[in-house]
């Protein structure tokens, strides 16, 4: 089995021929064919190499998913264009077709936001059994010692009980400091909510990194690929993610 084999009804999902389980029903029915040989069910395929069709029609080899990573910026949506005239985070980025976001950062929160053609990984990754680490850093006022503590025993939200991976701060200027925050459960809007139920003005939120891609110097309003360390270790994940070539 090569590195990109997949089952057969995954491999016609991806080529849009049809959801997961009508492709289950198309194999079954006896209408795909691998290498002119009639597809069982659950049979690997590697669509790269392998001649598969559907009622005699070819289906396209298939491309290598693209991935990127964008520092978005504060005061940019993560959204399609909505016809007013606020940025979306596909202005900042290639046009590229299929593209879509992995999970969303809320309008004012800045930082590590990935961007993939592969709309079954993106889902797998923002899914709350993936349990993917994000690191945010968050400049906050108030009672911060306090509410430390408080979050490393865990707080209720109106949706469920979060306790952070980590919690640190560092006192800064101006009464205001710098906290760390770590969490596996990505719901919407979950760190600005934690620091409200803790007391704490927010001033500004950046997710410094999601999973293995980290911010570092990427500047705002830029985007990169990801490498193929960070997509490696990302299919280590047990995620839907395949790894470019060499």
């Amino acid at each position: 089995m090569t590195d990109d084999a997949m089952r057969i009804h995954r491999a016609l999902a991806r080529a849009g021929v049809a959801s997961r389980r009508k492709a289950e029903e198309l194999v079954a029915a006896g209408r795909v064919r691998v290498n002119g040989i009639v597809a069982k069910t659950g049979q690997s395929v590697d669509p790269s190499r392998d001649a598969i069709t559907v009622d005699g029609v070819a289906l396209a080899r298939p491309k290598k998913p693209t991935w990127l990573v964008l520092h978005k910026p504060a005061g940019v949506l993560t959204s399609r264009p909505d016809g007013t005239d606020r940025r979306t985070v596909f202005e900042l980025v290639p046009d590229v077709p299929g593209l879509t976001y992995v999970g969303r950062l809320d309008y004012l929160t800045e930082g590590v936001l990935l961007l993939t053609t592969d709309g079954e990984a993106a889902h797998r990754l923002t899914h709350p059994s993936s349990e993917i680490e994000r690191t945010y850093v968050v400049t906050v006022r108030g009672d911060v010692p306090t509410a430390v503590r408080q979050a490393r025993m865990g707080v209720d939200l109106d949706d469920g009980f979060v306790r952070p991976i980590a919690v640190d701060a560092v006192h800064g200027a101006d009464r205001q400091w710098q906290m760390s925050i770590t969490i596996r459960e990505g719901r919407n809007r979950e760190v600005r909510r934690l620091c409200e139920a803790l007391g704490l003005e927010v001033r500004r939120l950046v997710r410094t990194q999601f999973g293995p891609v980290k911010l570092g110097s990427l500047p705002a309003g830029a985007s990169r690929p990801l490498t193929p360390r960070e997509l490696q270790v990302i299919a280590t994940l047990g995620l839907s993610i395949d790894a470019p070539a060499g």
